[in-house]
């Protein structure tokens, strides 16, 4: 039954603030400049020099110019397009982005990573190669590839999950033990070279690469620009970011069918149109619409959420963003990362300029299945100054860490950190981009992708996307205390 604007002011008027922060256990209250933030020790000092007892102390300058750390840890590369190469001798391809972890043979840990490359092949100087069997447009440059690291990380392999897909930009991992990458491109066959529709999600099995073969697409997920996408663990419900501006995308919520059961698989053998896929409509405790998620300029702001039905899922004429009237949906721009965690769904509004009503520099949702409502947990201020070391803007894949928190790739302007967050709201610096892709004159750092933890907890992995370079972090990880 959905939850009424009616029904969610009444239950506000009773509890107030209670609603608010209620059930979600460890949400995240503010950040290092966050609007509204109460906190003066939680300001850009805690990012700078790793604050008073928590984090890992400030990062050291790498000689080899990759990746500064905090004292104590270190790094390995993994993989590096157009340095190492695919079990088959072509090279990694780059632009690496959207990355999980699963537990492989023999202590090996499996990564499906993901390579946002838009357009045609030749674009590119290093695409995801056309494996054969594994291609569903051989006209696109992009796909995922999996990359096997031995228990003692002395040994890499990597191939092929699938090719001839078009921007595979972020995606999520399955609770079945699969990735499902999401297409942030919306090119009909016959744009930009493409010979098949694109904008959808891909089901990838790093365990059997027979059961990528003949890729298909999960229509039922609707064509649009995909960013993430997480599973409801007990209710079998996927939930989806868009990316998208002009008018801003959406969150959407797919249903499976009655009696559907979720397995290897098993969404690529679903009608185009099976279940029911729906966009996300919030409303404040008022009962008021609220049309955009940048109107939220408080940490600790909660929006009852409906769901209303998309008209045309494979957007045949229309764009789905494009299928709804005003008052009928709510907007966000740059939905991006995703996490499932304690219950509900941690999400990524990267930032917001002159697409949206308010302006800002990054945001982190959770929604709560149960209650039917969506919390601001954090909200990072517009950064005046990019190019300072220390200063923190545009948030986009996020993980839960196994040592309290979230851990958060940025991906803005000037320099691009890995940091940690903490549930009473504290960041502390993980990483700092060091590669220059510009000149001395015009720095340039490419952000950072595909965040995420071994399956033991003990490795954090991370890209810097551009040129293409997985990096395994290693170090003296501990539990970040919240205070009080």
């Amino acid at each position: 039954m959905p939850l009424s604007r009616r029904d969610f002011a009444k239950r506000s008027a009773y509890t107030g603030a209670g609603v608010a922060l209620a059930g979600s256990a460890g949400v995240l209250a503010t950040a290092p400049g966050a609007i509204a933030g109460d906190d003066a020790d939680s300001g850009g000092q805690d990012l700078a020099h790793g604050g008073h007892g928590f984090g890992y102390g400030p990062l050291v300058p790498d000689p080899d110019g990759i990746l500064a750390l905090p004292a104590g840890f270190s790094y390995r590369v993994i993989t590096h397009s157009g340095v190492t190469t695919l079990e088959s001798g072509e090279s990694t391809p780059s632009n690496h982005d959207g990355t999980a972890t699963f537990e492989g043979p023999r202590g090996t840990t499996l990564l499906v990573n993901n390579h946002e490359l838009k357009g045609p092949r030749s674009k590119w100087k290093h695409p995801v190669p056309l494996a054969e069997g594994l291609v569903y447009d051989p006209a696109a440059s992009g796909g995922c590839t999996v990359v096997e690291v031995s228990k003692h990380g002395d040994h890499v392999t990597e191939w092929v999950g699938i090719a001839g897909t078009s921007t595979n930009c972020a995606g999520g991992r399955t609770p079945w033990g699969t990735w499902l990458t999401c297409e942030e491109n919306v090119d009909r066959a016959g744009q930009n070279g493409m010979t098949k529709d694109h904008g959808y999600v891909f089901e990838v099995d790093p365990h059997d690469r027979r059961a990528n073969r003949d890729p298909k697409p999960i229509k039922a997920l609707g064509r649009y620009e995909h960013e993430a996408v997480v599973v409801d663990t007990r209710r079998g419900h996927l939930y989806l970011t868009e990316d998208a501006s002009g008018p801003n995308g959406l969150l959407y919520r797919w249903t499976p069918p009655r009696d559907f059961e979720h397995g290897r698989g098993r969404l690529r053998g679903l009608a185009d149109d099976a279940g029911v896929l729906k966009a996300a409509q919030c409303f404040d405790s008022g009962g008021n619409f609220v049309d955009d998620l940048s109107r939220a300029t408080k940490t600790g702001t909660v929006y009852g959420v409906d769901w209303v039905e998309v008209p045309d899922r494979d957007a045949k004429t229309v764009p789905v963003r494009k299928q709804f009237g005003e008052g009928e949906v709510t907007r966000g721009r740059k939905l991006e990362g995703m996490w499932w965690a304690d219950g509900g769904a941690y999400i990524v509004s990267s930032y917001a300029r002159e697409e949206s009503p308010v302006a800002h520099d990054g945001q982190v949702w959770f929604y709560d299945p149960k209650r039917r409502t969506l919390t601001l947990k954090v909200l990072l201020k517009v950064n005046a100054d990019p190019a300072k070391d220390g200063a923190l803007d545009g948030p986009d894949n996020i993980t839960v860490s196994p040592y309290g928190g979230l851990i958060i790739a940025e991906d803005g302007e000037g320099v691009q950190h890995l940091f940690g967050a903490t549930g009473d709201g504290r960041t502390y610096p993980i990483a700092r981009n060091d590669l220059n892709i510009g000149t001395a004159e015009e720095p340039e750092y490419s952000e950072f992708t595909g965040v995420v933890f071994s399956p033991d907890g003990a490795t954090l992995y991370a890209n810097i996307q551009d040129p293409g370079i997985m990096v395994a972090i290693t170090g003296p990880w501990r539990r970040q205390r919240t205070r009080g």
